[in-house]
This record gives C-alpha cells, sequence and structure tokens, in this order.
C-alpha cells in the first residue's frame, strides 16, 4: 500500500511551495512550519519529508532550529533534505531529529563523501535525492544542471546498496498536472528493488491511485493538500480501510479504480 508522505518546504522560516523549483515562483502557505507538522501528525500522517530551500541555495544547512521544533512537537518520522554538504551539516541534523535524510547535490559532486555517509549511517537513514530536469540530475536547489544520467546515476549507488531513492520531475513540480508515470515505471523496471518514492506533479487522489497501481512504494504530497485538491485526513482514512486490499482497488468489491 503506497505511503503518503507531505512536504513542508522551508524557506526565511515559512512553509512554501515553488513551482518547478524556481525561488522567484513561491506560494506562503503557513508562517509556521511546525503547526502544519502538527496538523499533518494529527491528521494520521506518520512521515514527513522537511527541504531547507535556504539551505539548498545557500550550500549549507540553514533551518535547524525549524527541524528541531518539529521533531520536538511531533512524534513523526522525520526525513530531511536541503543544503547537508559537510559532515558537521549531516551530523547537525540527525541531532536535531532527523530520523533520515535526503541527499541529492553531494551525490553528484563528492561521491566519495556520499559513499562515506552511505556506509556510517547505513541504507536505511540516507536516502538518494535524484531531481531530474530532461533525463539529466539537477543539483543546489535546482539551480544547476549537470551532464550526469539519471539512470546511470541510479546504477551507480545501486551497486553501492541504495535502497532509498527520492525522485522528483522538476519539470512536473507544483504544476498540479499529473506526476511523471512514465519515468516511475521506468525506474520500477530497471531497479525493481529499490523504495521508490516519487515527487513531483500530484494533483489529485486518483494520480495516487494509478502510483499506487503502478507499484510505486511511496509518494510526496505537496502543493495538492495546500491548495485543498486533496483532503489529507480523509485520505489517510481511506487508506486505512483498505489494509487488505491495493489502496487502488477500493474497499467495496476489490474492482480497480482506475
Amino acid at each position: 500500500m503506497i505511503e503518503l508522505i507531505p512536504a513542508i518546504d522551508i524557506m526565511d522560516g515559512k512553509c512554501v511551495r515553488l513551482t518547478k523549483g524556481d525561488y522567484n515562483k513561491q506560494t506562503v502557505y503557513s508562517n509556521s512550519p511546525v503547526e502544519m507538522a502538527k496538523a499533518f501528525e494529527a491528521a494520521g500522517i506518520r512521515r514527513l519529508h522537511v527541504v531547507d530551500l535556504d539551505g539548498a541555495k545557500s550550500k549549507h544547512v540553514v533551518n535547524l532550529d525549524t527541524l528541531k521544533g518539529i521533531t520536538a512537537s511531533t512524534n513523526l518520522t522525520v526525513d530531511f533534505g536541503g543544503g547537508i554538504k559537510t559532515d558537521e551539516d549531516i551530523e547537525n541534523v540527525f541531532a536535531c531529529g532527523a530520523s533520515m535524510v535526503t541527499i541529492g547535490s553531494v551525490a553528484v559532486t563528492q561521491k566519495g563523501l556520499f559513499g562515506k555517509w552511505l556506509d556510517k549511517f547505513g541504507a536505511e537513514r540516507i536516502i538518494l535525492g535524484a531531481d531530474v530536469r530532461n533525463g539529466n540530475i539537477s543539483i543546489n536547489g535546482w539551480n544547476e544542471d549537470t551532464s550526469e544520467n539519471l539512470v546511470s546515476f541510479l546504477e551507480h549507488y545501486v551497486s553501492l546498496g541504495i535502497k532509498n531513492v527520492l525522485c522528483t520531475d522538476i519539470s512536473k513540480d507544483g504544476m498540479m498536472q499529473g506526476p511523471s508515470f512514465s519515468l516511475y515505471k521506468e525506474i520500477l523496471s530497471a531497479f525493481p528493488g529499490i523504495n521508490l518514492i516519487a515527487s513531483g506533479g500530484v494533483s489529485c487522489v486518483e494520480d495516487i491511485k494509478r502510483l499506487d497501481l503502478d507499484g510505486v512504494p511511496s509518494v510526496i504530497l505537496g502543493k495538492a493538500i495546500y491548495e485543498g485538491s486533496i483532503d489529507i485526513k480523509s485520505l489517510v482514512s481511506e487508506i486505512a480501510g483498505c489494509k487488505n486490499v491495493k489502496f487502488h482497488q477500493g474497499r467495496a468489491n476489490n474492482q480497480p479504480i482506475v
């Protein structure tokens, strides 16, 4: 059954969403990321993806106090990404209560350092961030495109033992026009053993059901929640009622909805 992971993107101490990663196209949804996290937990959510947009842009972790506030105020399992570039950064993030970290840029620019972290902290605590634009990896808050091909990038790290991959199709992010279904099916076909976390473009419950049908284990939810097109509490309740069948099959007669 697909896992729901709401995202809280932090900029200037506020909960925001960008469009296609453009820092000039941001919408503020809450002045308190901590209160937003508490609301998600109250709705039945157990897992949270926190992104330090300030950190991603400045190339060092910025919003540690906010992270600490979230982990101290909730029992959510938090993964944190954005600006983690040094040993000190990653140690501080874990010290502030994150259960996992999402690492993207370092996996491209400092493969040795990423490998060291993978060995030190283990594959269960390290999520490989694969932010994709036109088939290649983008880094540093999506401000820099690289020549690193997605497939070869994943091949390298899967061979080193990576299990968790968060893949964002940047062209879909914040557009509310549906996820990159074909991309995720391609990834799962090539790497069937990974825990793939789909991110970008989810606009409605039907998108989530289709991802579930395609075998995607987890999905990041952002703008669709904040804009009200998905009621997270109702969705959590619906999934809870589908314990013995795939979410996309529904509860009444096990017939596919999509």
